[in-house]
């Protein structure tokens, strides 16, 4: 059994996964804005759930900065300098825990989705922030495992600003004051496009990628502005980089979840190699 933990910015997900891949039974709580309340109430839902079975690694999903197994900063929780990964030591006995950055997990969750899996995908989700994953081979890209593509420079409106302060679903709400689910004007989509546009314009002939999946609450739209996102791109990128295969993620709810036992399944395969 796999126990897969995917902590967002106001709940958190517990879950389990049989020998077979089967996504057991569900516990969810609010994240606690603490991380010492944080970590007493995972290893209590832990605990209470799971220290009666045969576990065989514990993996947590972050949304957050993480460097040598520590989460440095989250976006939309107060954690600083944060050793998950030591403070869950010994929750049920001797079982490996590994942490990773959500974003990455749930790229590698939606690259291992697809029908055939790519040379090289590149998942960006698009909600509250951005958060992007590099997905190589079926597997997270080590040399990129710390990059936040959300965070890359970029001229828009004659400033040089960070991709999700314009781009990001809650630029898109500070924007025009309306959720996705509430827009219904085209020309706004379009407007929505051509902000998108701007970071896949400076990502995509940097990595090249085959496919380009599209995850978040924005992500969820995909289909009310793929068509000029795609326009925009073909028209602007430079013949050395074309125009990637775009696709709206799969379970954009559970792909977290998912990346977690996979993740899981990696990493117990290195070990045994």
């Amino acid at each position: 059994m796999l126990v897969a933990v995917d902590t967002g910015g106001t709940k958190t997900l517990v879950a389990s996964f049989d020998k077979d891949g089967v996504l057991g039974h569900q516990i969810k709580f609010p994240t606690p804005q603490d991380q010492n309340e944080y970590i007493t109430t995972l290893k209590k839902t832990i605990t209470n759930h799971y220290s009666d079975k045969a576990v065989d690694a514990i993996v947590v999903a972050i949304p957050g900065v993480i460097k040598g197994g520590i989460v440095v900063e989250c976006g939309n929780l107060p954690w600083k300098k944060f050793n998950i990964t030591s403070a869950l030591a010994g929750v049920l006995g001797k079982v490996p825990v590994f942490i990773e950055n959500d974003a990455k997990l749930a790229g590698l969750a939606e690259t291992r989705f697809l029908k055939q899996v790519p040379s090289q995908a590149l998942y960006v989700t698009i909600s509250t922030g951005i958060g992007t994953g590099i997905i190589t081979d079926g597997h997270i890209n080590q040399a990129f495992r710390n990059s936040e593509g959300g965070h890359m420079m970029i001229e828009y409106d004659g400033v040089v600003r960070i991709w999700e302060s314009f781009a990001s679903g809650k630029a898109i709400y500070e924007t025009y004051g309306k959720y996705a689910h509430e827009i219904t004007s085209k020309r706004t989509w379009n407007q929505v496009a051509d902000r998108i546009s701007r970071g896949f314009l400076a990502i995509v002939p940097v990595l090249q990628p085959d496919v380009v999946i599209i995850g978040g609450s924005i992500g969820t739209y995909f289909d009310k502005f793929d068509d000029q996102l795609l326009k925009l791109l073909k028209e602007k990128l430079p013949a050395i980089a074309p125009c990637p295969i775009f696709k709206k993620a799969r379970y954009p709810e559970l792909a977290v979840i998912y990346g977690c036992y996979y993740y899981a399944l990696d990493n117990i395969a290195d070990k045994k190699s």
